[in-house]
């Protein structure tokens, strides 16, 4: 079993730089993960470094509490600050505030339980922000709802890319994983996608986001029935190429994003933003003390680790992705501190099996090494949707006017 990252002892107690970005907490390296995610997502407009910080020297590690305490006072005080400045105009500004909002109010439900009412109570002061963040954008975001199975949906944003003149743009579909929903998409995928002229769907599908807070769903192995409920929302629109819809899914949504290729062939392309082989394979040992055992019973739908190793069973891909006909990336940290072995297997599996796939994996020189780009979210931005961009036949200097 591949020793990952994140278990090993640092000789060093202080915060310090490692391969896969910065370490805040060396005595727990859960906090310190996504901590370092955060910090990463201020370049995306999802926070300012000062509060970061600030926020940070003010938390006990081994504190869950205090970690709810000051986020949530850091979302709180830029929520009102957007909304001062609304109220004077000043729609930038305000724009800037709730964006920030957005990502401090994700990390200050995170290590709460799942069904804590504070979670929900969280969460919808982040999703009224994206709401506020998104009316003023030109085109503007649409929160939509996808019809799902019984009666249900999946929450989601639409958004056009403003700089594509086409009245039908290509289309991806963002997915996060096990702890990643959709409005956090616009600073892993999203914003990129955008800037490239592709229209974006963030979703929060099984197991994810509004879908699990709200309507209790929880994530599935055949993700292909999700996705298909997406592409069937998609064909209705007459501003969306069915021809160009793509799928990028991070994390566990690397796996998601997989799976559902192999099945649902209206994909024209597919990126795994992080590769999984075997859900199993990469919890190894794991029991209901791992840092991030709560979610994943959470997400999973069960009482226990032992129960969500019996789920896990199906969420492999061995037998499944020889059937993936578009072209598929894989774009993996090379010190991703949960490792790297799983995407190198579902490489050479599907290299094997014929499937047209490239393997892009980030070194820690140019940074963007950690899992999903968490240290260099940018930098993973612009590895996912180049490639998109190609795949989908888009000619950024045509598009852009160079």
């Amino acid at each position: 079993m591949e020793q990952k990252l994140i278990d090993e002892v640092s000789d060093r107690r202080e915060a310090h730089y490692k391969p896969y970005g910065w370490h805040h907490w060396p005595d727990y390296p859960w906090m310190s993960y996504q901590f370092r995610r955060a910090l990463g997502e201020t370049q995306e407009g999802g926070g300012a470094i000062s509060e970061i910080f600030q926020a940070g020297a003010r938390i006990d590690p081994s504190d869950p509490e205090s970690w709810h305490r000051e986020w949530l006072r850091i979302g709180d005080r830029n929520r009102l600050r957007g909304d001062q400045a609304e109220s004077r105009g000043h729609v930038v500004t305000a724009q800037n505030c709730w964006l920030r909002a957005v990502d401090y109010y994700r990390e200050a439900e995170f290590w709460l339980e799942g069904e804590d009412p504070r979670r929900l109570q969280v969460f919808d002061k982040l999703e009224a922000c994206t709401a506020k963040w998104g009316s003023y954008l030109n085109p503007r975001l649409e929160t939509v709802r996808v019809p799902y199975l019984d009666g249900k949906f999946l929450y989601a944003y639409f958004l056009r890319s403003p700089v594509n003149p086409a009245p039908r743009q290509p289309v991806l579909m963002c997915f996060g994983g096990l702890d990643s929903f959709k409005d956090e998409m616009w600073f892993m995928v999203a914003h990129g996608a955008i800037q490239r002229g592709m229209s974006v769907l963030m979703v929060d599908g099984p197991g994810q986001g509004g879908t699990l807070r709200r309507h209790k769903i929880v994530n599935r192995h055949d993700y292909e029935v999700p996705v298909g409920k997406c592409i069937d929302y998609l064909e209705t629109r007459g501003d969306v190429d069915p021809a160009r819809i793509a799928m990028s899914g991070s994390s566990l949504g690397g796996y998601y994003a997989a799976r559902a290729a192999s099945f649902e062939h209206r994909l024209a392309a597919v990126v795994s933003h992080g590769a999984i082989w075997s859900v199993n394979e990469l919890w190894g040992s794991a029991d209901d003390s791992h840092g991030l055992a709560g979610h994943i019973r959470w997400v999973f739908g069960v009482k226990s680790m032992k129960e969500a190793f019996e789920k896990g069973k199906d969420f492999v891909l061995e037998g499944v992705i020889d059937k993936i006909r578009c072209p598929y990336l894989i774009v993996h940290g090379g010190y991703d501190v949960l490792g790297v072995d799983q995407a190198k297997k579902v490489y050479d599996y599907a290299k094997a099996h014929g499937v047209n796939v490239t393997l892009d994996l980030v070194g820690e020189e140019e940074t963007g090494a950690e899992h999903c780009q968490h240290d260099n979210p940018t930098l993973g931005q612009e590895r996912v949707n180049d490639w998109l961009a190609d795949a989908l036949g888009i000619d950024q200097k045509a598009l852009l006017g160079g």
